[in-house]
């Protein structure tokens, strides 16, 4: 797995110059580049948007959410310290951007619209990540179930169980110890059974709860991983 200096694939030999890595372009903008970071954020944005909607679940408030976590994020790169990938970093700030939207509101946002689908003023927000389904109705009653999540439930489920991230990376996005990924992902899982039990039996009211799996252990493409100690959780798990 590549870690937080390592060079992104490029062009062949004789196309043109190596693309440049996520942390030679995050101090290239802090150095005055005003390319840098446009070409940073425009590398993952897709992943980010992603993870902005499924956590917020309202496209409009996700898209909010993300400009909000960019302008931080183009803010704050000279605090960067290297000691996790830029991607991490970029992913702790747009989740926490989430989160903080979500609690300031105290909404638990609405049902985003079926994948393909704008809304009425045309807007997106990006790249719609494909429905796990492919059943619409199917897919807007599991989005509903995992709207109606608790906000820390929500976002380590979409992180690892949504997006593939490994336990330990989800850890350092969120600035939480594993464990308390583990537990607020076991937590989510046992109260989306009982929402969703209906869908494997065929049945319209949810049965008791199913067994559940254990989650995407594997690190997605494209994200680097580095060694570093997740911040305590000062808070209390949720119930």
């Amino acid at each position: 797995m590549a870690g937080p200096g390592a060079r992104t694939s490029g062009p062949a030999a004789g196309d043109g110059p190596p693309a440049r890595s996520d942390l030679e372009l995050l101090r290239a903008h802090v150095d005055g580049d005003r390319d840098a970071f446009t070409e940073l954020f425009h590398r993952h944005r897709d992943r980010l948007w992603a993870v902005a909607l499924r956590t917020i679940a309202d496209r409009e408030e996700a898209a909010d959410a993300l400009q909000d976590a960019m302008l931080s994020a183009h803010r704050a790169a000279a605090r960067f310290r290297g000691d996790s990938a830029v991607t991490t970093w970029m992913h702790r700030i747009v989740v926490n951007a989430c989160l903080d939207r979500m609690r300031r509101r105290q909404t638990h946002a609405t049902v985003p619209l079926p994948d393909g689908v704008h809304d009425d003023a045309g807007h997106t927000g990006g790249v719609e990540p494909a429905a796990p389904v492919r059943d619409h109705d199917t897919a807007l009653v599991v989005r509903q179930a995992l709207a109606a999540l608790p906000a820390e439930q929500r976002a380590a489920l979409v992180l690892v169980d949504v997006q593939g991230y490994p336990v330990a990376e989800v850890a350092r996005i969120l600035g939480v110890a594993e464990g308390t990924v583990k537990s607020r992902c076991a937590r989510g899982r046992a109260r989306l059974a009982v929402v969703l039990g209906h869908l494997r039996t065929g049945s319209d009211e949810p049965t008791d709860v199913p067994r559940v799996t254990a989650g995407n252990r594997r690190p997605p493409e494209g994200v680097g991983s580095s060694s570093g100690r997740a911040r305590p959780d000062a808070s209390q798990e949720e119930p």
